[in-house]
């Protein structure tokens, strides 16, 4: 209990804003390993204004006039492919995303917007394992059905979104649900997801093995003001589909041949018994006595 206690402190005072000794904006920001998180710079970008991003002091986004630029690995990572094909950069607001967060992200990220002067920003992000975040295996067999039950009490400001190998299928919002906005998501699952408003729960029914793969569960709250992220919390599931040996078209085809073979059987017995019953009677003979 006290350690529990211990952690939600933790959290709470993570997500403080504080004043540096520079006079820049200072805020502290915790985040889950895998989560995607936004530095919002908190205003629409003017057309006179740069805009700078710059992680432990090297430059890593920028825009400058009409132009925005996103830095190559050898500027980003010095050799070490840190941000690879994950920041994402809002030229309207000059925002900072960072997709699938690994704690090589953790560090200071500073963010300079330049006109006839320079105002900045300064977000010490920790990145961190979430207790508890074991993956949970399940195995079924093809054409039954499932749930993924996230075993958590879902709050009303809940945001929930659902993964299947990095791809997002569904998501329950303040107000409203969505299953499969993307093409591909939907031609896979067809149908076949049902998400539960209330709980958050994902179904999927008459399961096939291309099923077969990494679920994930994010939870983060809506409810925090933009200058301060939210804490995310994750549920994985890992999901074998079993193959039960025969497609539905070959069940489907034994059993019209049974129905078939009974239905022939059927129809000679009762040919044998008419043709008996309608046999003639052999003629009396008298020296058989």
């Amino acid at each position: 209990m006290r350690m529990k206690v211990l952690y939600i402190f933790i959290l709470l005072f993570s997500c403080l804003r504080v004043n540096g000794e520079s006079g820049a904006d200072r805020v502290s920001v915790l985040v889950t390993e895998g989560v995607s998180v936004t530095l919002h710079t908190g205003v629409e970008k003017k057309q006179q204004e740069d805009i700078r991003w710059y992680f432990n002091n090297i430059r890593i986004a920028e825009i400058i006039g009409d132009l925005s630029d996103i830095c190559t690995d050898v500027q980003c990572n010095e050799g070490t492919e840190r941000f690879r094909d994950r920041l994402k950069l809002d030229h309207q607001t000059g925002s900072l995303t960072i997709t699938n967060t690994t704690n090589t992200d953790s560090g200071e990220y500073q963010l300079q917007i330049i006109s006839s002067s320079i105002r900045k920003n300064i977000f010490n992000v920790t990145v961190y394992d979430v207790p508890g975040t074991e993956t949970k295996t399940k195995s079924v067999k093809a054409g039954e059905s499932f749930t993924f039950d996230p075993d958590v009490m879902k709050h009303p400001n809940d945001v929930m979104t659902w993964y299947f190998n990095d791809t997002l299928i569904a998501e329950i919002t303040v107000d409203q649900s969505k299953i499969c906005t993307d093409d591909q998501c939907k031609e896979r699952f067809r149908d076949r997801l049902k998400l539960d408003h209330q709980t958050g729960s994902l179904t999927i029914t008459n399961t096939r093995t291309t099923d077969s793969g990494e679920y994930q569960l994010k939870i983060s709250n809506s409810n925090i003001p933009r200058r301060q992220l939210s804490i995310s919390s994750i549920r994985r599931f890992s999901v074998t589909v079993t193959d039960s040996g025969l497609s539905s078209g070959a069940v489907a085809g034994i059993v019209v041949g049974v129905l078939l073979v009974s239905a022939v059987v059927t129809a000679g017995v009762i040919y044998y018994r008419h043709r008996k019953s309608h046999a003639p009677v052999p003629p009396y003979d008298n020296d058989a006595l």
